[in-house]
């Protein structure tokens, strides 16, 4: 398999795949039981096998690392190690929106924690960054202070939202980001206003966007999430997608490639006693 097309965020090239990891960590969208499910099976070991089938594809950018996830930290160590590739790590952290010397100082040492696990993006969550979308003075209110403790950090700052505005206003006053995250899949899934707008909006951007949920959390099978948010991006724009198991990787890159190469997916399909009669019979 060749290496999986890339685009640049400033002078930074990652995989237009993004291994995402809400199925690392136990955030199903689903239910609790999944969650827990995710949390009790998903091991250093097995995040270790899938991280290292995306990146002998060529996918070596993962969204979600965070501090106080040791064990998916030390997975991404191991595909490096076993891949000889280096991973290019997002983090998305939460943190106070006070801005007194006090919080300021808690949000610095939290930060630098990101910096320490070796982030090289680092894009407020969206319980941040949509908290301070300002829509009557359209414009991000004091997120320019955590821009620059962030640069000041040696990362890339970027914004994780799930609002299709904080992106505009980004825009609007030059905020200094590299990239977005936008929740972007064909079901409308979690997405406050209709998909075509969403997706006029991410082709206004001026820089590349980070799409999350393609598959809306399970809800749509994978050739028909990809099928979707593959041909209707820009090329500059990318797609991250969590998995359960190296299976999963492996079946999300054919289709994808398949799809942005225009051939048929060799992935084999599901087999039941329904679909008995339309099987191709063997001459």
């Amino acid at each position: 398999m060749v290496d999986f097309p890339r685009t640049k965020i400033e002078d930074v090239s990652v995989s237009r795949l993004i291994i995402g990891t809400n199925w690392f960590l136990g955030y199903s969208h689903t239910s609790k039981a999944k969650d827990d499910f995710i949390k009790e099976t998903q091991t250093r070991e097995t995040l270790t096998k899938i991280i290292t089938v995306f990146m002998h594809a060529g996918v070596d950018t993962l969204m979600g690392v965070r501090p106080d996830a040791p064990h998916l930290n030390a997975a991404i160590k191991d595909a490096e190690q076993a891949t000889g590739r280096k991973c290019i790590t997002i983090s998305t952290p939460g943190f106070s929106l006070d801005t007194t010397p006090a919080a300021l100082d808690e949000t610095a040492r939290h930060l630098d924690k990101n910096r320490e696990i070796g982030s090289t993006f680092c894009l407020p969550h969206q319980s941040v960054t949509d908290a301070l979308t300002d829509k009557k003075n359209r414009n991000l209110s004091t997120m320019p202070i955590y821009c620059k403790m962030i640069r000041d950090r040696g990362m890339i700052p970027g914004l994780s939202s799930h609002t299709p505005e904080a992106l505009v206003y980004a825009d609007e006053t030059d905020l200094d980001v590299a990239t977005y995250i936008q929740i972007y899949n064909a079901a409308g899934f979690l997405m406050p206003i209709e998909v075509d707008w969403i997706q006029k909006m991410i082709w206004n951007r001026k820089k590349p966007v980070m799409t999350i949920k393609p598959l809306a959390a399970g809800r749509l099978m994978p050739l028909v999430g990809f099928a979707f948010v593959w041909s209707t991006l820009r090329p500059i724009d990318m797609v991250t997608v969590g998995c359960l198991t190296p299976d999963e990787a492996k079946e999300c890159l054919e289709i994808s490639l398949s799809v942005l190469n225009q051939t048929g997916p060799t992935v084999e399909l599901q087999r039941t006693r329904s679909k008995a009669s339309i099987e191709e019979k063997k001459k």
